[in-house]
């Protein structure tokens, strides 16, 4: 199997501004690449170009600009442009498939902060012998940077890949190791229904709360937000060392309230896996359930609208946004796997509004967000605890239907 490592970097002063300029290179050697494919479908005759045209160009770019391209490996730039071909291979799939096809777009250096050297040992190097207790790894162009490696790596190294957040500079690995062995089974299984009031409710009547880490960090960024925005817009080589602290702290508070997102799935996700063999969940439409709502004309003023809900609604998506499901769902699924425990999704239609005990279907089962109180049988619970049984005995009986 395949796992990624993401340990942090502590470079010289002069080895991040080497780095800086590798990734400003390889943004212009993207956006390049992309001027390129726009103009032979424009003014040639609707001419598309492919990777492989592009990638024959390199050792003549790198001829022509030895200062600049001809410093880095060239396969790095071989993946830089492997990437600009999945982002046009996207955008045909969404063509095809009828989605919102989102065209390529130019990247700021600020929005390029990752360079992939697919190969360990072509243009980089992972020191797997640290030297002096200190753990290094090499890139072509920059020299052997200082690694904080808080945890062994396991596995032969695949691809390394160098990333920027903010001021820090962290280096990916992604690894090829044998399978873990599976934890031991529990016998137990479980259920989970996902909300805003409440992170998520097994069917046992758990309930883990939602920590609402962008709600409670929203008066600081709104304050930092506010003060980014009095500067004017300029040019990124005319602003004010008091404008990039600005942009700083901004890009500061959004990180880290991502990282106390993804701690805090990381933790849930354990503790679901540890504890059951078999876990079923709501096969949830993220996308779907954050869109804004239709506006709605109103026919008796031209050019006017009627209420739509879209304040209440935008203040939904924000919770929903907050609570982070897909972020732990993707981890749920991928720890489950290395831990060999079963995980499947189910169809989320009325799993509220079914009575666990008669079967009996109906809105009216649902007099408020929280109580259940079915209208045929009496039967009462909290409703996030009524949703998860059915989550989990729609998932029993899609499991025992799959063929073995």
């Amino acid at each position: 199997m395949i796992r990624a490592y993401k340990f942090l970097m502590r470079p010289t002063v002069g080895q991040t501004i080497t780095l800086g300029e590798m990734l400003r290179d390889h943004c212009s050697l993207y956006n390049g690449a992309l001027q390129e494919r726009r103009d032979a479908w424009r003014h040639v005759s609707k001419t598309s170009v492919k990777y492989g045209q592009q990638s024959a160009q390199l050792k003549e770019i790198r001829a022509f600009d030895p200062d600049r391209q001809g410093r880095w490996s060239f396969s790095s730039q071989q993946a830089t442009l492997r990437r600009l071909d999945k982002a046009f291979a996207a955008f045909f799939r969404r063509v095809k498939s009828g989605e919102a096809p989102g065209y390529p777009r130019f990247r700021g250096v600020s929005w390029f902060d990752t360079v992939d050297f697919p190969k360990d040992g072509d243009g980089c190097r992972w020191d797997a012998t640290p030297h002096d207790r200190v753990t290094r790894v090499r890139f072509q162009g920059v020299g052997h940077v200082k690694v904080n490696q808080h945890r062994p790596v396991v596995g032969r190294v695949k691809t390394v890949s160098v990333k920027r957040e903010g001021k820090h500079w962290y280096v990916v690995l992604t690894t090829e190791q044998p399978r873990p062995e599976p934890l031991s089974p529990t016998g137990s299984v479980v259920g989970i229904d996902m909300g805003v009031a409440s992170f998520l409710t097994t069917s046992s009547g758990e309930h883990v709360a939602n920590p609402r880490h962008g709600r409670k960090a929203a008066a600081i960024l709104k304050a930092a937000q506010q003060a980014l925005a009095r500067f004017p817009r300029v040019r990124r080589d005319k602003r004010t060392a008091n404008h990039q602290r600005a942009v700083t702290k901004v890009a500061g508070l959004h990180r880290k309230v991502r990282r106390q997102r993804l701690d805090h799935a990381h933790k849930t996700a354990l503790g679901l896996v540890r504890e059951h063999d078999f876990i079923a969940h709501e096969d949830l439409k993220i996308c779907n359930m954050s869109k804004t709502p239709a506006p709605k004309p109103d026919p008796e003023a031209p050019g006017g609208f009627l209420p739509n809900g879209g304040a209440a609604k935008a203040g939904l998506n924000r919770s929903i946004s907050d609570a982070g499901w897909g972020v732990f769902l993707t981890i749920l699924h991928a720890k489950a796997e290395s831990a060999g425990r079963e995980v499947i999704a189910v169809d989320p239609r009325n799993t509220s509004r079914t009575c666990p005990e008669c079967g009996h279907v109906a809105a009216e089962n649902r007099p408020t967000q929280e109580k259940f109180h079915c209208v045929s049988c009496g039967h009462q619970a909290h409703t996030d605890t009524v949703g998860a049984l059915n989550v989990l005995r729609a998932g029993l009986v899609r499991r025992d239907a799959q063929p073995a």
